[in-house]
């Protein structure tokens, strides 16, 4: 049953969502199940799995590894095709709207297509919109393109909508991962008042504060990922 957009639509303003990425590539199986059993006594809702440059089957395991640890939704978060596995809930199917690079407009999704197909997911069409967090980001060098102004609200804005008009499902707003500041909090205020779904904030979040204000501005659904990879008694820091 397709249900993980659903619950996210549902819960979205009356929960605070927040997402663990697990990348991959920096994730070691030896130390998965206790890094998950602090994911599961945490206040996550949900657990994203990606990363920009990840070797073919690296998801496929960890996925095959993280399903029999967890209840919590297994979101595949792609860099690339690669990263597509038939053991996770659902795929954000994502389209870089900030970009003018047309294989992550529309050319690595035709490209997924046959990888899709041979699995269950749930694909989830995300608007996926890069901001400039202060440094250059794997996502900007990987796509080659250029993050939006972290002062152009209106731009920011102005794309946010058009996804949402192109029929996308949800918008994410991104810093980038390791990200020195966080898309600002007017930003993601702005957007949301323009949007009629369910926003995702990522990237430079690395406080309980930065993270209620993040939810405070507007956001729907908050993804962590660095700050438990440098950190992890970030977690006791999280539970409410």
């Amino acid at each position: 049953m397709k249900k993980v957009l659903q619950n996210i639509k549902t819960l979205a303003g009356k929960e605070k969502l927040l997402a663990v990425l697990i990348d991959p590539d920096k994730m070691q199986l030896k130390v998965l199940s206790q890094f998950i059993d602090k994911v599961n006594a945490s206040r996550a809702t949900h657990i994203f799995v990606g990363g920009s440059n990840v070797e073919e089957e690296i998801t496929q395991t960890l996925v095959e590894a993280l399903r029999p640890l967890t209840s919590l939704p297994i979101i595949l978060f792609p860099g690339d095709v690669t990263q597509i596995s038939k053991g996770a809930d659902a795929i954000l199917f994502l389209s870089l709207l900030s970009g003018r690079n047309p294989s992550y407009l529309i050319g690595k999704h035709i490209e997924a297509v046959s990888r899709i197909r041979e699995t269950c997911l749930e694909v989830i069409p995300t608007g996926y919109i890069l901001i400039e967090g202060g440094k250059e980001t794997a996502v900007q060098k990987v796509t080659q393109t250029t993050p939006i102004s972290r002062k152009n609200n209106q731009l920011v804005v102005d794309t946010a909508k058009a996804g949402e008009l192109l029929g996308m499902r949800l918008v994410y707003l991104e810093a980038g991962s390791g990200a020195k500041e966080p898309v600002p909090l007017e930003m993601i205020s702005f957007v949301k008042t323009e949007l009629s779904i369910p926003l995702i904030v990522g990237g430079g979040i690395r406080s309980k504060k930065q993270l209620e204000e993040a939810y405070e501005a507007g956001a729907d659904l908050v993804v962590i990922g660095t700050a438990f990879e440098e950190d992890e008694t970030f977690f006791e820091a999280l539970k409410e």
